[in-house]
């Protein structure tokens, strides 16, 4: 269902459960695996979450197993999908998810819990369409795509169920860069291993910073910002940072 590999301080993680890349608790058990090998290896500082399906990023839920669940089945799945995703989005590690294919429903919620969204122009769909199925996301697909494309955006999108392409995802901020199809994967994979190199501790402060300090009061916000950067004066990268600049050359991160 997965592949994961490692090239210097970037981890890849490849979805590979055709058709679609839909979960089930048996895909969900199988990627906390390898998101608690990832979150302890301090080689990592960027980890590139894409799809080995052709078609699709993720279809989310199997419908079928759904179906033929109970519903404290299918609560019991919706708290994995949860975990799963606040375990990407708590992570220290930068999060990139590479989108070249349908990305609908919990799939895009597993996009969203991502910190940077790369995607194609490749003619694919991305959604949150549950409300045609009579629910609604349940695994923070709402309060992350408020914080991507913006209340309005985000209500029409769920209440509605319609969906967007990539062209339209990038436009309204939900994509952060649009590559090219042809050489989309190979613009992605230097995306991530070019951010890999940066100074992990500093980009994990900052990934902790944005993360807890949305929706915060302003003040809150800039005390925690300051409690951050605090922690960071005194490491390693700081101090090559500052050599590499007066030195005019490009600096070599822990």
């Amino acid at each position: 269902m997965f592949e994961f590999k490692k090239e210097d301080r970037l981890g890849i993680i490849s979805m590979n459960k055709a058709p679609a890349n839909s979960y089930d608790i048996h895909f969900f058990n199988e990627f906390e695996k390898i998101l608690n090998t990832i979150e302890v290896d301090s080689d990592i500082a960027v980890v590139l979450l894409k799809s080995a399906i052709p078609k699709f990023f993720s279809a989310g839920a199997d419908i079928k197993v759904f179906q033929s669940n109970t519903a404290e089945q299918n609560k019991e799945m919706v708290v994995m999908a949860n975990k799963i995703a606040n375990q990407i989005s708590k992570s220290s590690k930068i999060f990139v998810a590479f989108l070249n294919g349908h990305t609908l429903g919990g799939g895009l919620e597993l996009a969203l819990a991502c910190d940077i969204r790369l995607s194609s122009n490749k003619k694919f769909l991305l959604g949150l369409p549950e409300v045609k199925l009579g629910l609604m996301p349940g695994n923070g697909g709402i309060p992350r795509l408020v914080n991507a494309v913006g209340i309005s955006k985000a209500f029409e999108l769920v209440v509605s169920g319609n969906n967007m392409d990539s062209q339209e995802a990038y436009r309204n901020g939900l994509v952060n860069q649009l590559f090219d199809e042809e050489k989309s994967e190979e613009q992605a994979f230097e995306y991530a291993v070019n951010l890999s190199k940066g100074p992990k501790k500093a980009m994990a402060a900052i990934k902790q910073t944005f993360s807890d300090g949305i929706g915060k009061s302003l003040g809150d916000f800039l005390k925690l910002e300051k409690e951050k950067v605090n922690t960071l004066y005194d490491t390693y990268d700081a101090k090559e940072g500052f050599l590499a600049f007066v030195e005019k050359r490009t600096p070599e991160f822990e």
